[in-house]
């Protein structure tokens, strides 16, 4: 497997992994109908980096990372990842983040913030803590899950100065 920085010719890959993701209403807060004009300011905008995980050619996980504020804030990344179905299982979420956390630290982020991290999702919950991000704190009933209804959200924190 192969991390690069994302190109526009990936934008249809991309794609594909965003409305799989987005289509269960279990992890994230787009909407399962986002149309696929949305991708370039939920994912290729350009106050963000966006890079692809890609094996024989084919994507199988993507991230972003940006500012989690502007301005006085900006200081403190924030990153998004996404992992196709049938890639899964395979490791990609763990490049995906040990590459997030490179980039913030070279980038000269001080700290990475994930502002809604879905309570049920107990997988990422466990991988983020695994690479030393702790829970900040949790919003009660933050987020609306598909077939779980009102679930928890965490905000999730990991400091780069240490």
């Amino acid at each position: 497997m192969k991390l690069r920085k994302a190109t526009s010719s990936d934008y249809d890959s991309v794609w594909d992994i965003f409305s799989q993701v987005i289509q269960t209403a279990d992890t994230y807060v787009f909407d399962p109908y986002t149309p696929k004009d949305d991708l370039q300011k939920h994912w290729f905008a350009s106050y963000m980096q966006t890079f692809v995980v890609e094996e024989n050619g084919e994507i199988l996980g993507t991230y972003i990372i940006k500012p989690n504020q502007i301005d006085l804030g900006n200081h403190i990344a924030n990153c998004s990842y996404m992992v196709s179905t049938k890639a899964q299982g395979k490791g990609v979420g763990k490049m995906l983040c040990e590459h997030s956390i490179q980039t913030a630290i070279q980038t000269g982020y001080l700290g990475i913030q994930f502002n809604i991290v879905v309570s049920t999702n107990t997988v990422a919950v466990a991988l983020w803590k695994k690479f030393g991000f702790e829970i900040i704190g949790t919003t009660p009933g933050g987020f609306r899950h598909a077939k779980l209804g009102m679930v928890d959200t965490y905000i999730m924190f990991k400091d780069l100065k240490e």
